[in-house]
Parts: C-alpha cells; structure tokens; sequence
C-alpha cells in the first residue's frame, strides 16, 4: 500500500469516527469546512511523508485556537497561512486554507502552536506531529474551550497513533505531556518525555526538547 493511499484510508476514518457531544469532529464529513480541514491535513501528511523525518511529537489533543480549526496538529491559523518560522512547510501558497467558521473570527495564533515551532525552528529540527486524541475536546455546548480527554478517548486516539505511524518512517517518540506519555506506555511504545508547554511549562518544555532532539 502507498503512503498516498494509506493517508486518504486514514482520514477517511478519522472523517467516520463517531464522538461524544463534548467533542469536535474537525473531519467529519457531515460538518460545514471539514472539507477544508481535511485537505489541509492531507497536505501536511502528504509534506512529511516525503520529508520522512526521524522523530515524532505526541502532543494531547486539538485546541480550539490551532487543530480544531485548521485540521493540522498543533498549527495555528498563522502558522498554517504564513508558514512555520525556519521551515519550508506550510503557507497559503503551497495550498493551505482558512476556514471561514462563525465565533471564531477574532483567533489566528494559538500559544502552543507558537512556543512548539518556534523551539523546533531554534533546534533547526522538523519531527511529524500528531495529537494523542485527534478530535478537539471542549465543554459541551462551549466551542471556544478545551478539556483534558478522557481515558476511553486516548483509548481511541491509540488506534489512529498507530495507524499514523505506520504512515511515517518513525525511529524515535517524544511525549508531550502526561496525558501522551501515559497512552504510549499503555500501548507499549517507547518514548522519551517532555513536559507539556502550557500553564507555564515553556522553559522545560523547551530545555526538554532540546536535549532530546539535539542528540
């Protein structure tokens, strides 16, 4: 099987996965712009299939300022239009879009997004990034929020890891955070661990990854 055909297998899936009522599906096929999402992720598997990078990044779950808008893992609409800083990935000119979604119209960067490319940039380091959970958990009925995803949820999200990583020529994990840390254990896949960079984890969040990645 191709990597082209492995990717379209892949979001199909994610597109049919059913979720609760406190989940956004940002590839479900029934939900206005999930077209646009789902192009946008397919460009960015399609781009690191052909770059076939070494490391990969396992963060949580889409927020609802990056993921959950533009498809892509731990990219924001910034990222996503005007490219990530140091790489040659991304940007409106080699085809990603903006969605035009209603209550979201005031967000374009997301803090995550910007701490996470900017250490990659610094490091000169480009690993895939994927989220433990691949659909956004929020409250329910509140689409501007974000939740930790339950256990039954990871349990989800394990299968579509795997599926990715078969995807992408892997050699070395990184968790992000406990939540990724703990789903990876469970499923017998070995990582190294770095703290998430939110609720002010940044500097060992970076320090972390720089250990690592400089190796």
């Amino acid at each position: 099987m191709t990597s082209e055909t492995q990717i379209e297998a892949l979001i199909d899936r994610l597109a049919r996965e059913d979720t609760a009522a406190d989940t956004f599906n940002e590839y479900a096929y029934a939900i206005a712009n999930n077209d646009i999402r789902r192009q946008n992720l397919r460009l960015y598997l399609g781009e690191m299939s052909r770059l076939r990078p070494g490391a990969m990044l396992v963060m949580e779950a889409p927020g609802y300022r990056g993921c959950r808008l533009t498809g892509v893992p731990v990219t924001s609409r910034k990222i996503l239009l005007e490219g990530a800083p140091g790489f040659d990935i991304f940007g409106s000119e080699a085809g990603y879009r903006d969605v035009d979604e209603a209550g979201f119209e005031d967000i374009y960067g997301e803090q995550t997004a910007t701490i996470v490319w900017g250490a990659l940039a610094g490091l000169g380091v480009l690993p895939f990034i994927w989220n433990t959970f691949p659909f956004h958990p929020c409250k329910r009925g509140i689409a501007r929020s974000n939740r930790k995803p339950r256990r039954s949820e990871t349990k989800t999200g394990a299968v579509f890891l795997r599926e990715v990583m078969e995807i992408m020529p892997i050699q070395r994990v990184i968790a992000v955070g406990n939540v990724a840390f703990e789903t990876l254990e469970e499923i017998s896949i070995n990582c190294d661990k770095v703290r998430h960079p939110a609720q002010g984890g940044k500097n060992e969040f970076v320090a972390g990854l720089k250990q690592l990645l400089s190796r």
